[in-house]
Formats: structure tokens, sequence, C-alpha cells
């Protein structure tokens, strides 16, 4: 990879991330492959962190296999799982390993996942785990006492533009950005127009924003997040096209839509880049980038 993700944000140019889900088990060849296919087509992986509160491999191993591939991890951390102190501990050992970006997040409650019985942590939300960053970076542990050698991140967070209301999300988008956010992944968009009128407003700060682009395989799918998944959205004309693709060919028209709509992003100049969830479809990843034009 030519250039780090820092430096493929600071750069101004259109930034690609893609996601690596770690499996549920020790058989990583499929994770392998997805990792050996994407690793140059992208600017970053993000490393999924127990996603959706099941449980499945950690985050930092598979981020130093995406860094001996000769791809850009990003670590993605959650607050659910771990209390403040194993947090930093984490931080510190990616650091030493070289994985340099992370995504905080606060993480699904554990009732969504597969240990519904497990005991939530939450010991720190997102804010606060950038602050923690934060004072890691000046030398400081969450604490206040002095590190040895302090790290320094590219830190990022998340927000849900489609949110409903979405004053919430607003307020704790700003929260982030004050905590040392530098780039913001969101939830999936679907809705274009919608989305304009939320970076109108999240250009008055100094962040990048990478939309993010859920595949749709089928019209079942797009009705069930609409059901089911609280900040989704996707329009009825996108809903009836994909129930209108030919027979065995959803996946495809999944592919074009949102091959279309990276290209829309990029072209009309909406955010700084996309971030693309293929949620167990990582293989599709590249045709999704030819059909935006990116490859």
């Amino acid at each position: 990879m030519a250039k780090s993700f820092k430096e493929a944000l600071d750069s101004g140019k259109f930034v690609v991330t893609a996601e690596v889900g770690p499996p549920k088990g020790v058989d990583i060849e499929e994770m392998k492959h997805h990792i050996e296919i994407l690793k140059d087509k992208v600017d970053g992986l993000n490393v999924t962190d127990n996603q959706s509160s099941v449980m499945r491999i950690s985050t930092l191993p598979v981020c130093r296999l995406i860094q001996e591939a000769g791809g850009e991890p990003i670590l993605q951390m959650t607050c659910r799982d771990k209390n403040r102190i194993a947090l930093q501990a984490e931080l510190l050992g990616a650091y030493i390993l070289g994985i340099k970006n992370v995504l905080c997040l606060t993480g699904d409650y554990v009732t969504v996942g597969d240990h519904v019985d497990a005991k939530p942590v939450f010991d720190l939300d997102s804010v606060l785990l950038l602050k923690a960053i934060r004072g890691l970076e000046q030398g400081k542990d969450f604490g206040g006492n002095e590190l040895k050698g302090s790290p320094t991140f590219c830190k990022g967070a998340i927000v849900t533009p489609e949110a409903n209301p979405i004053e919430p999300q607003l307020i704790k988008f700003e929260k982030k950005i004050k905590a040392g956010a530098e780039f913001i992944q969101t939830q999936a968009i679907y809705d274009l127009d919608n989305f304009k009128k939320f970076m109108k407003y999240a250009r008055k700060f100094d962040v990048k924003i990478m939309a993010g682009i859920v595949l749709l395989v089928s019209a079942g799918m797009a009705r069930y997040m609409n059901a089911n998944v609280p900040g989704i959205f996707v329009p009825k004309d996108l809903i009836d096209e994909m129930a209108g693709a030919e027979k065995g060919k959803a996946l495809e028209k999944g592919i074009e839509i949102a091959g279309r709509m990276i290209k829309t992003l990029k072209d009309e100049k909406i955010c700084d880049g996309v971030h693309i969830m293929a949620i167990g479809k990582e293989g599709k990843v590249p045709d999704i980038l030819a059909a935006a034009g990116l490859l």
C-alpha cells in the first residue's frame, strides 16, 4: 500500500474503506482470501469487534494479519466488552504492533447477540474512549498516570445520518469531534438527498466524512432493515428496483446500486469517501468498486 490511511485522508483523495469480519472459529482461510483481494484496492480495512454482540475472533490478531499481508488495518474497539484498563492496554498493544488506526464504538447491547446472559461493561462510551486515546497521546492514562512513551493514533467514530430524531445523533457527533475524532464512518445511507442535508451540517466541522454503503442482496433485506434496524431507511424506489431484478440477479442489482451511489457521492463531491459494508459478501467489494468506476 503506497499511503497509510492517515495519509490518504489528509491527501484529500476520495477515500475507500471496507470491512473484514473475523469468523466464529479458527478456520480463517476465507477471511485471508478476502484480505488478499481487498488489501490493495481500498485505503483501509476495518476489523469488526464482535459485531452485533456475536462472539468471534478478536480484532487485534486480525489487524496484524492484514498488516502482514501488506494492508492497512483499522482497529474497531467497542466499549461493551472491556473496561477502561483493558481498552487502554489493548490500544498500547496495538500501537507497538504498528496498528495506528482506531474506530471507537460504544457497541450494541448484548441482548442482540449470541451470549444474551453476558455481562455488558460500558465502563466508557465512544466519546470517553476518544478522550482516553487523546490522553494516551499526551502521555497519560485515563487515571492521570504518566506513560513511558506515548502512542499516536488516527482516531475515528461513527454517526447515523438517517436517525429519527436526528438531534441526539448530532449532539454526540459534535462531542466525538471535540474529543478528537479525525474521521467519521456513517451508518448505512440510501437516501442521498437526506444525506446531502446532513453533509451541509457536517461540513461546518474539521472532520472527514465517509458514507456507509451496505450492499443490498434482496428487496426482502431492504424491507427487513426498514422494519428492524434503527437508523437505516431504504427508499421505496430502491426497494422496487431490487424487487424488479431478474430472477437470480438480485445480488448483481445490489452491486449496481451500491456502485451507482458511490459514483454519485464521488462525482458530486458530497463527502470525503465511502465505507463499504458487504456483510458476508466481502468478495464482491471489487465488483462494487468496478461498478463505481474506481477500479
